[in-house]
C-alpha cells in the first residue's frame, strides 16, 4: 500500500496542516492580499482588507449566532449513499467519503438548538464546504427534519444557506427535495413559528428557487451572491455584459427579494430584536423624547381664506413629523423591512416590525421625506405598486403571528407614472384594500397628514381609523378640483370648504372613529406632545381589539365600511 493511502495518515497529516496554517499567512482569493491567519480568524473569517465574508463552517455559524456560543447539535435521519450508482471523472460514493474526511460532517446539513437574544431557537445551516453545499436526499432529509423539530418544541427556525444548487449526481432524487422542503416550511408557517432565512455567499440553483425565498424575513449576508442561474451562464444566454452588482446581497435589496443586508458581525443581534418581536416578548413602554426641529413658523400663505383649506395648509406643513419621525420618536426595538419579494423595493412605504408603547407590532405608512433628496428619495410618500405589495407583504405578516397592524397613512396618491402603470397600480391598491379587509389581526389605519384618494385608502381600512385633527382625507386635491370644476384654482380655499375633507367633516360623516388632538398650532409646532397623543390613542385602540376574537374581525370590519356613506345628509347640513 502506497504512504499516504493507509487509514489515518491523511486525517493525522491534515491535523499537522491545520495546527501549522493557523501561525501562517494566507492569501484572501478575493483581493490576493496577504493576511496574517489568526487576524482573519478573529475577524469572523471576513479579509480584514478587501471585506470579503467567506464561508463558515456549521460550528462556527452557530459560535457565531447562539447565546455565549452554547448550543446543542440535534441527530439528524441519515439515507443510503449513491443511490444512482453515478460516477463522472470519480464515484460519487468516494466523493462523499472524501468530503466527510475533510468536513467531519456526514453531509451538507448540520442543526443545532441554543438561544438567540434568550429565545429558544434552531438553527439549520447548509454547510457550503460539503461538495458546494448542494442539496441531495441526505440535505433535504435534514432541513425537512430540523423544522419538524422547530416545530415540535416550537421554536423559531432559523436557516443557514450557502449552496451551488441541487446535487447533479442524484438528478430528480435532488430536484424532489425543491418540493419536499417547501411542504415542511409551508407547515412551519401553518404553525406559526417564525422563519428566518440567512442567505450567505452564495446561494444559488433550486435552493434559493425553494426553501431559500418563503421565509417571514430575508436577511442578506454583506457581501453575498445570490441567485437562480449563474452570472457566466446568464451572459451566455443573453450574449451581454451585466452589470457588476448584479446578483449581490445589495442587488437584491434595491430589486425587493431581501429585507436587509447585514454586516457579519451583527447578524446575532439583528436576529435577536427580531425574534423578540415576533415572539412578544415582554417590553417597556419606550419613553418619548423628542425634539421639535427648529422653524421659522410663519404663517403659510393663504391662511384665513377657509376654514378647511387651513387644514390643508396645516397638514402639508414642511415641519409636521411624518412616518419615520413618528418611528424614532414612538416606536422601540425598530426593524426596517424591505421589498415586496416580485420586483422592487419603494422607499416611498415604509414598513417593519417593533414595539409600539411595549406593544409587538407591524408598522407600516407613507414616508414623505423632509428635504429635498430625501422627498425625491421617498417620492413625496407616492407609492409605486411594490410599495403597496410590500404592505401586504407586512398585513399577512402581522396576520401569521396575530400582531396588531398600525398603518400611519400620509400620501398626495399612489404615484402616477409610467412604471406604476406598467406594473400594475391599480391592481396593487385594490388588493391591498382586500387584505387589509381580510387579515384577522387588530388593524389601526391613522391619517397622520395627507390622505390622498387610492394611495391612502389603500391602507386605511382599518378595525379602527383615526385621524389627526390637522389632517385632510379627500379623492383629489383641492386645487385640482377647483382647476377642474371651477376652471380656475384660485377658487381652491373654497372647494376645500366644499369637499368637507377635514377631521370633523370625517367624524361627522362616521369615516373615521376618532379624532386626535394636535397642539395649538399644530403638530408642527410641538412633536412631543403630538407624538404622545397619537401613541396613547393606537396604544388604546390595540388593547381594545386584543379583547376580541380575531377571527371574528374581518367580518366586522367589512360590515363596518359596508354601513359608511349610508343616512349622512344630516351630518353634510
Amino acid at each position: 500500500m502506497l504512504f499516504g493511502k493507509r487509514s489515518g495518515i491523511k486525517n493525522r497529516n491534515r491535523e499537522r496542516y491545520e495546527r501549522v496554517r493557523r501561525l501562517m499567512w494566507i492569501k484572501c482569493t478575493s483581493c490576493g492580499k496577504l493576511v496574517y491567519y489568526k487576524d482573519y480568524k478573529d475577524n469572523h473569517y471576513i479579509c480584514p482588507m478587501c471585506g470579503r465574508a467567506f464561508i463558515m463552517n456549521p460550528k462556527q455559524r452557530f459560535d457565531l449566532l447562539f447565546d455565549d456560543m452554547k448550543w446543542e447539535k440535534i441527530a439528524l435521519p441519515t439515507v443510503s449513499d449513491d443511490p444512482l450508482k453515478f460516477t463522472d471523472r470519480k464515484a460519487y460514493s468516494d466523493r462523499l467519503q472524501e468530503m466527510r474526511a475533510e468536513t467531519g460532517c456526514n453531509d451538507a446539513i448540520t442543526t443545532a438548538d441554543g438561544t438567540i437574544g434568550g429565545i429558544p431557537s434552531t438553527v439549520c445551516v447548509l454547510n457550503g464546504d460539503f461538495m458546494m453545499g448542494s442539496m441531495g436526499r441526505a440535505a433535504g432529509d435534514g432541513i425537512v427534519a430540523s423544522i419538524e423539530h422547530a416545530i415540535a418544541e416550537k421554536r423559531p427556525f432559523i436557516m443557514v444557506t450557502s449552496s451551488g444548487g441541487a446535487r447533479m449526481q442524484e438528478n430528480i432524487l435532488s430536484l424532489m427535495q425543491m418540493a419536499r422542503t417547501t411542504v415542511a416550511v409551508n407547515r412551519l408557517h401553518e404553525n406559526g413559528i417564525p422563519y428566518i432565512v440567512l442567505l450567505t455567499d452564495p446561494t444559488y440553483g433550486g435552493v434559493t428557487a425553494s426553501f431559500a425565498m418563503l421565509g417571514d424575513i430575508h436577511i442578506a449576508e454583506k457581501g453575498a451572491r445570490i441567485g437562480f442561474a449563474g452570472r457566466r451562464v446568464i451572459e451566455q444566454n443573453i450574449r451581454e455584459k451585466l452589470p457588476s452588482n448584479f446578483q449581490t446581497a445589495e442587488y437584491l435589496y434595491e430589486h425587493g427579494m431581501v429585507d436587509m443586508v447585514v454586516p457579519r458581525t451583527e447578524l446575532h443581534d439583528t436576529i435577536a430584536k427580531i425574534l423578540a418581536v415576533l415572539t412578544k416578548q415582554k417590553h417597556d413602554p419606550k419613553t418619548i423624547n423628542i425634539a421639535t426641529p427648529a422653524s421659522d413658523n410663519k404663517p403659510a400663505r393663504g391662511m384665513g381664506e377657509t376654514t378647511a383649506y387651513n387644514k390643508v395648509l396645516l397638514a402639508r406643513n414642511e415641519n409636521r413629523p411624518h412616518f419615520l419621525d413618528y418611528i424614532n420618536g414612538i416606536v422601540d426595538d425598530w426593524t426596517y423591512l424591505a421589498g415586496d419579494r416580485l420586483y422592487a423595493e419603494d422607499p416611498a412605504m415604509g414598513s417593519g416590525i417593533g414595539f409600539w408603547r411595549g406593544i409587538p407590532s407591524v408598522i407600516i405608512g407613507q414616508e414623505q421625506g423632509r428635504d429635498i433628496a430625501t422627498r425625491q428619495k421617498h417620492r413625496f410618500g407616492m407609492a409605486n405598486p411594490d410599495g403597496y405589495r410590500k404592505a401586504q407583504r407586512m398585513m399577512r405578516l402581522a396576520e401569521k403571528f396575530n400582531l396588531p397592524v398600525i398603518s400611519l397613512f400620509d400620501t398626495a396618491g399612489a404615484f402616477a407614472g409610467r412604471e406604476g402603470e406598467e406594473r400594475g397600480q391599480s391592481q396593487a391598491v385594490a388588493s391591498s384594500i382586500a387584505v387589509g379587509l381580510s387579515i384577522k389581526t387588530p388593524y389601526i389605519a391613522v391619517n397622520v397628514g395627507q390622505g390622498g384618494s387610492g394611495g391612502a385608502i389603500a391602507i386605511g381600512t382599518g378595525d379602527r381609523v383615526l385621524m389627526m385633527e390637522n389632517a385632510i382625507y379627500s379623492v383629489i386635491a383641492p386645487e385640482s378640483c377647483a382647476s377642474i370644476l371651477w376652471k380656475d384654482n384660485k377658487y381652491k380655499a373654497v372647494a376645500a370648504q366644499a369637499m368637507k375633507l377635514t377631521a370633523r367633516d370625517m367624524a361627522d360623516m362616521h369615516v373615521i372613529d376618532q379624532i386626535v388632538a394636535e397642539p395649538t398650532g399644530g403638530a408642527h409646532t410641538d412633536w412631543q406632545s403630538t407624538m404622545e397623543y397619537l401613541a396613547d390613542a393606537v396604544e388604546k385602540n390595540i388593547l381594545e381589539l386584543q379583547q376580541v376574537a380575531p377571527e371574528t374581525l374581518p367580518a366586522a370590519r367589512g360590515e363596518k365600511f359596508l354601513k359608511m356613506t349610508r343616512d349622512i345628509e344630516g351630518a353634510t347640513k
